[in-house]
């Protein structure tokens, strides 16, 4: 059973990438990130598809993140970790068509590192932003770096080490840069579409060109900052079983800013 959803649509150019595990909030799973691993491969080669738009199923969540039932077999040394996300965006697959996230409801941990490798965030009102991993016991490392290059270190700082205690609002993240526009409930798609569908229209090797010159200017630092996670992820997580009993017992009280 697939866990996305993608219709194009070959007039336009645009094809619209739905993350489908409603039921469980969208959380990434290990057949998601096969399959977002493989799509945005596809995606180089089909130049039918010229802009993209990613969102999530339902109105609850964009995505939550990993899925807590994935089991993910670790290395013994600490010097290697394997951390499945790190594939799961269209920048890692080396695609450099625009991509354009659609965000309604909670989008937290994991899902930075989709709308991290996004060209630009569109966020309807219900939109939440978090990161839950100090929180239970874990090293925001992937999520923060990816974060840290397009909003305001304090704010990222912030979301990173308040946890579960806070979340972003959509106006909040709008304020800060993290989403270009706010739209009504359940617009936000419908906005993106209408952005990609503009983009696409231009000559894609101009588009792809600039998508291309504008992750060049940070790619140094996000490079760099991105080779030291593995190291203080392993240093940093409590072991499972510690992080299993903070999940069971931290109170799910937050407030919105």
């Amino acid at each position: 059973m697939t866990s996305l959803r993608t219709t194009t649509d070959k007039d336009t150019g645009v094809a619209v990438v739905t993350l489908d595990r409603p039921a469980r909030l969208n959380a990434i799973d290990l057949a998601m990130v096969a399959e977002l691993s493989t799509l945005w491969a596809e995606f180089r080669f089909d130049d039918s598809v010229r802009a993209a738009v990613l969102t999530g199923a339902g109105d609850r969540a964009f995505s939550t993140g990993l899925d807590r039932d994935a089991v993910i077999p670790q290395p013994g040394s600490p010097y290697m970790l394997d951390d499945p996300l790190v594939a799961i965006g269209p920048k890692a697959a080396g695609l450099w068509k625009p991509v354009i996230a659609a965000v309604n409801g909670m989008a937290c941990g994991g899902a930075f590192y989709l709308l991290g490798e996004a060209d630009f965030v569109i966020a309807d009102e219900t939109a939440t932003f978090f990161d839950p991993h100090t929180t239970y016991g874990m090293v925001s490392a992937y999520e923060s770096v990816l974060l840290a290059q397009r909003a305001p270190f304090g704010e990222v700082a912030r979301m990173a080490l308040m946890g579960t205690a806070e979340r972003m609002s959509a106006r909040r993240a709008y304020e800060v840069g993290l989403v270009s526009e706010v739209t009504a409930r359940g617009e936000s798609v419908g906005a993106a579409v209408r952005c990609a569908e503009t983009i696409a229209s231009y000559p894609p090797a101009a588009v792809q060109g600039t998508v291309r010159a504008l992750w060049s200017a940070q790619e140094a630092a996000r490079t760099a900052a991105l080779s030291q996670a593995p190291h203080l992820i392993t240093l940093g997580n409590q072991p499972p079983d510690t992080q299993a009993h903070l999940f069971t017992t931290r109170p799910p009280n937050f407030r919105t800013r």
